[in-house]
């Protein structure tokens, strides 16, 4: 997945950060924007206890973390979004995004975590 270059310290690391997760049977692709909508990571994890503990520090990296748009928070994403719950996270459920937008940007797991992120801006 692509990792862009590291943020500005006023883009993220003082500020607030908003994730985004794209939900799969084995694994969850987040995604980590700031306040003001800019991509900062993306990056893979198992759909595991473990892999939730390793999402959720990872995303913490950035900045301040206390929402997530969560697609899927129904089956694949509901373990992870009662995890988020439960670490005090506000989780937003997201729908997938719409043709039109998957025909603009293109469909990969990282798009849609990105936009998973946005729809709670």
């Amino acid at each position: 997945m692509p990792h862009p270059a590291q943020p500005s310290q006023d883009d993220s690391a003082n500020g607030e950060v908003v994730l985004g997760v794209d939900t799969h049977k084995d694994l969850h692709v987040a995604a980590v924007i700031t306040a003001l909508g800019a991509l900062l990571c993306s990056k893979a994890f198992p759909a595991t206890a473990a892999g939730y503990r390793q999402l959720l520090a990872w995303a913490r990296t950035f900045g301040t973390l206390r929402r997530a748009g969560v697609e899927c928070t129904g089956s694949y994403g509901a373990a992870l979004a009662r995890h988020l719950r439960a670490e005090g996270m506000q989780v937003i459920e997201v729908n997938q995004p719409d043709k039109a937008t998957r025909r603009r940007r293109g469909k990969t797991d990282a798009i849609d975590a990105e936009t998973a992120a946005r729809a709670v801006l």
